[in-house]
């Protein structure tokens, strides 16, 4: 083919552009050079790099390995190096990657000391003063720099890499000093920045727990701390932050209120699950089973958490069956985990009542089968009080015996003190009332009705004596018997002179009367001191007549004889 004049042209560039690009590979290839090549193999003493144009050449092996003794090359990386010879036998050129880390990393040290920007490295030991830290070069890190708050634990440092900020070099000395510090207050500054500008209320944010107290915790939202009271925290009932949460915790919190002027936050956790109380109700509905764990035991009973956020209190109350329980520590403790029935929910006050002694059984349907109305029972003497006393009989159950169901009699002191604590009784059972949880029983009528039969007894005319159980305006009832009574009426009383009853007569006093009239059918028996005065009288008189015919008849018998004695001249 005849070349034409264009494709000559070319030819001639081609060349043109070959030579040029020789002629500068040729002024590249220079000691102290720098050039960009790939790694072509990798032996155990060097690592063999193309620089192009066919120029190879050898880095030392120990260029590549690290502090760890560890030496990360592999065939295809590239590297940059710089020219430091050539070798005479294979014309390899001698390469440096060591020198070429120095100065890009000198680079990047005047770079972040101009402009600020932070530089990677490790720390490598602890030294006097601060810390050793490799940044490519060794730099020194002061204990002032290192964290924002003192450091308690230097050597935790060791090992780790961190970014720091470049605050003053020498290069000609090789001195290079960093801070971690400004490096955290600068970016702590921005995202304060950041924060105030985008943050609002209701927002989702991530933080650390960066102190706890008392009364709370302060979060740190990322340059700025917030603050999470302690009833913010959860739902469920805590003493103090530190039972949910630890320094160092991240969290996740949702904004509360902010005040800009103050740059002021503060945040709650609870907030971020739903109120448990709304839906009480569907949850706990009266008598249903539940359980819960105990944590606070008081007077009146003990509040069990039935989940976070929701206690309820087992009232002393409904703990046991048995009213004698007085103190909640005998039958619960803080941290048992308890089986109970609810027994009212109050959704507004945010209270449950919950029962214990409901899921055991129930000693009163015990005590109906075992003591049917009219049985005798017999039980032991445990209480006295103003209106009778109570006997147990064991169940943890007591019956009342009242003060009418003691005795016939209305000298119910007097019968009360015949009985004592621990002695044993019959009772006859009146009454079981399982919904009031009253039991109620008599001694008295395990005995005949006293008034049965008393015409049989007593009779119109009869001196009886008895104890005042009553004065009235009207008259004295005089106890005859236990349970039988009769009425002295005013009417039937003896010259009072003015006085009153009162004056005349004392509760438990002893008299004697006369039977003036007496109704079993009415129950009643009427008493006279006026009677019984007069029949005394009447006696008197009786015995002085009995006397006087004694006399009379006596003289009768004396007279005849009297006749022939000289008596008759005294007449």
């Amino acid at each position: 083919m005849v070349d034409t004049g264009e494709t000559v042209m070319q030819k001639e560039k081609t060349e043109d552009e070959m030579k040029t690009l020789y002629e500068t590979s040729l002024k590249s290839l220079h000691d102290g050079n720098i050039l960009k090549g790939k790694v072509i193999a990798v032996n155990s003493d060097s690592v063999i790099v193309d620089v192009g144009l066919k120029s190879e050449g050898r880095v030392p092996i120990s260029e590549f390995t690290e502090r760890s003794g560890e030496a990360h090359v592999r065939v295809g990386d590239n590297v940059e190096v710089m020219i430091v010879g050539r070798e005479r036998s294979f014309g390899l050129l001698l390469l440096s990657k060591k020198k070429v880390d120095y100065i890009r990393t000198w680079e990047k040290i005047n770079k972040s000391l101009e402009e600020g920007i932070s530089i990677g490295g490790d720390i490598v030991s602890e030294i006097k003063g601060g810390f050793l830290v490799d940044i490519g070069v060794n730099a020194f890190l002061p204990i002032s720099q290192v964290d924002v708050k003192p450091v308690k634990n230097p050597a935790s440092f060791v090992g780790r890499h961190l970014k720091f900020k470049v605050i003053k070099t020498n290069q000609r000395k090789g001195n290079v000093i960093v801070s971690r510090r400004m490096l955290m207050e600068d970016e702590r500054e921005k995202r304060k920045k950041e924060f105030w500008k985008n943050v609002k209320e209701g927002q989702i944010l991530f933080g650390i727990v960066r102190n706890i107290t008392d009364y709370g915790a302060f979060i740190d939202l990322g340059g700025v701390d917030g603050f999470m009271y302690l009833n913010d925290i959860t739902w469920g009932k805590i003493s103090h932050p530190k039972e949910c949460l630890r320094v160092g915790d991240e969290v996740r919190v949702k904004v509360l209120t902010i005040d800009f002027e103050k740059e002021k936050v503060s945040v709650g956790m609870k907030q971020l699950k739903q109120d448990p109380w709304l839906k009480i109700e569907e949850k706990y509905t009266i008598g249903v089973k539940t359980r819960g764990k105990v944590v606070g035991v008081v007077d009146y009973g003990a509040f069990v958490e039935l989940e976070q956020g929701v206690e309820g209190l087992l009232h002393i109350s409904e703990m046991s069956w048995d009213r004698r329980i007085k103190s909640p520590n005998k039958i619960v403790k803080r941290g048992d985990w308890l089986e109970l029935k609810v027994l009212d929910v109050d959704k507004e006050k945010k209270r449950i009542s919950l029962g214990l002694k409901q899921l055991l059984p129930d000693p009163w349907d015990e005590l109906i089968e075992k003591y049917p109305l009219g049985s005798v029972i017999r039980g032991k003497v445990k209480n006295f009080t103003d209106f009778g006393m109570f006997i147990g009989i064991g169940s943890g159950i007591d019956g009342l015996v009242h003060m009418s169901e003691i005795s016939w009699s209305r000298r119910k002191k007097v019968i009360l003190e015949s009985y004592k604590k621990g002695m044993f009784v019959e009772a006859l059972v009146l009454n079981v009332d399982k919904e009031q949880k009253k039991f109620s029983l008599s001694i008295k009528r395990l005995k005949e009705d006293p008034w049965k039969g008393v015409v049989s007894r007593y009779h119109v005319g009869d001196t009886v004596e008895g104890y005042v159980t009553s004065i009235t305006d009207f008259g004295v009832f005089v106890e005859l018997e236990e349970g039988v009574e009769g009425l002295i009426h005013l009417s039937e009383m003896d010259d009072m002179q003015g006085k009153r009853l009162s004056d005349l007569f004392k509760i438990d006093d002893r008299v004697t009367t006369i039977i003036v009239n007496i109704s079993e059918k009415d129950r009643r028996i009427g008493l006279s001191i006026k009677a019984l005065k007069r029949k005394e009288e009447d006696r008197t008189i009786e015995a002085l007549s009995k006397e006087d015919s004694a006399l009379s008849t006596l003289g009768e018998i004396l007279k005849p004889a009297m006749k022939d004695t000289d008596l008759d001249k005294y007449q």
